[in-house]
């Protein structure tokens, strides 16, 4: 599931971030996206929805993709004019059934106590979630926003 940023696509700026399963990489995360995103001058409640939906979307690569086991999370993010493109990227175990999982509190690792409301948070907090998920095969989370002043939002 390579979702790399090719030069032929229309970006401004772009980072590639890559990183092992570990929940301590988890912050790790959050704040290189957050101050990738700076650049865009967003509000902070912007910068705190993009903050908590990269948090949840590795998060879920880290318990739910890798589980027990090591692998790698990559994490892609791209700007162009005021919208930032972050792809949140695993090689886990993937996803049985995306709908399911879509479903606020449903999860898959109930043992850890877990609320289910991930999936939910980042289709709140972001203009677009899309989500690509093969069993066996891994995850892709692909998060959109819309930030700072962008002028063609401005009213006439």
């Amino acid at each position: 599931m390579s979702s790399r940023v090719s030069p032929s696509v229309a970006v401004e700026n772009y980072i590639r971030l890559q990183f092992p399963s570990k929940s301590e990489n988890e912050s790790f995360a959050r704040v290189a996206v957050a101050s990738f995103v700076a650049q865009l001058d967003p509000t902070l409640e912007e910068l705190t929805e993009i903050k908590t939906a990269v948090s949840e979307a590795v998060t879920n690569a880290i318990i739910h993709g890798y589980e027990n086991s090591f692998g790698e999370v990559r994490i892609e993010c791209s700007i162009l004019d005021h919208t930032v493109k972050i792809t949140i990227e695993d090689d886990g175990a993937g996803i049985e059934d995306i709908s399911v999982a879509r479903q606020p509190l449903y999860t898959s690792r109930p043992d850890l106590e877990r609320s289910g409301m991930g999936m939910t948070i980042m289709e709140t907090f972001m203009d677009l979630m899309e989500l690509e998920s093969s069993p066996g095969c891994g995850t892709r989370v692909t998060l959109v926003k819309t930030v700072g002043d962008d002028p063609s939002q401005q009213p006439s």
